[in-house]
């Protein structure tokens, strides 16, 4: 039997996700929680082997709850289960180290065949979320500068070694070297002069 804690704070759709995994042979309800602070003292308890987690809830939210659980017990496997899916949300709960996000649209077979795939260690990802985090992978979100390098770059472009950089901002070398090797980390590139030229070519510079 696959061991599942639901965690949302509806207790209709706690009730009716029970009504719907119990209905499957190898599947059983270990306890629900309606809140986050609820689920990581519940899952100290109950030890499930799958957690299905909203990610909106009062309160220590869903993605806060599966950063709690994963650092008392790192092979725990969270499938968030929600009704939202804007890039902002997914990433964060990936970030936080959850084994799946699922809409709450899905139907009892592909919530059961879900949470049987992340019991065995897979991955499990709605085909709409899938496609948000392709696209994301794909396109990157182009990093921005700080107020303090955009003014390191703006000098870089005008022909200004380090010292004169420097000198102009009131700052040592090793900071305006530690400046430009960040600027070239969020730009993607190796020197100076590409640094300038990407920084231009986006407008960043103003």
């Amino acid at each position: 039997m696959i061991r599942i804690m639901l965690v949302d704070d509806h207790p209709v759709v706690r009730e009716g996700l029970r009504g719907m995994l119990e209905a499957e042979p190898d599947l059983t309800v270990v306890g629900e929680a309606g809140s986050g602070d609820e689920a990581v003292a519940l899952d100290r308890v109950e030890q499930p082997d799958v957690v299905l987690m909203d990610l909106r809830m009062p309160g220590l939210d869903g993605v806060g709850a599966t950063k709690r659980i994963l650092r008392d017990q790192p092979g725990r496997r969270i499938v968030v289960l929600t009704t939202y899916e804007t890039d902002a949300d997914i990433l964060r709960a990936v970030e936080a180290g959850a084994s799946g996000y699922l809409l709450k649209d899905a139907s009892r077979t592909e919530l059961a065949n879900a949470i049987r795939a992340a019991s065995r260690g897979e991955t499990v990802l709605a085909p709409s979320v899938a496609g948000k985090l392709v696209n994301r992978v794909r396109n990157p979100e182009p990093q921005s500068l700080s107020a303090r390098e955009v003014e390191v770059l703006r000098l870089v472009a005008k022909g200004g070694t380090n010292a004169d950089i420097g000198r102009a901002l009131h700052i040592s070398e090793a900071t305006v070297k530690t400046h430009l090797l960040r600027v070239f980390g969020k730009l993607g590139v190796s020197d100076r002069t590409a640094a300038v030229t990407t920084a231009m070519a986006r407008n960043l510079l103003g």
